[in-house]
């Protein structure tokens, strides 16, 4: 079993960046691959980026693609998403999951999640 604390989330203004942690219990964590989750405010949570298992390979969605970057430290237990460029449109709460699969972008497809944290975005 993996659980999941994520951080570093904030207000920001347009333009500027964060970055978010999340910090992983478990032996397993390793063989996990990773994923960041967004969730705004009357919509549903939405797939960010995600990471494979050494972190050779990412993904990310095509609204963040170019300013965002996942990024894992397996030897801290730990899973990184430095957020550069911020948009008001990027306000919500982000999610850290640990995905069944690499590839998945389906928050069905993830066995556990974190409890996240709010990014606000100011314009």
């Amino acid at each position: 079993q993996v659980q999941l604390g994520e951080s570093g989330g904030g207000l920001v203004q347009a333009g500027g960046s964060l970055r978010l942690s999340c910090a992983a219990s478990g032996r397993t964590f390793s063989s996990y691959p990773m994923a960041w989750f967004r969730q705004a405010p009357g919509k549903e949570r939405e797939f960010v980026a995600s990471i494979s298992w050494s972190g050779g390979a990412t993904y990310y969605a095509d609204s963040v693609k170019g300013r965002f970057t996942i990024s894992r430290d397996n030897a801290k237990n730990a899973v990184y998403l430095q957020m550069n460029s911020l948009k008001p449109e990027d306000t919500a709460v982000y999610y850290c999951a640990a995905s069944r699969r690499l590839g998945a972008t389906s928050p069905d497809d993830m066995n556990y999640w974190g409890k996240g944290t709010l990014v606000t975005v100011s314009s």
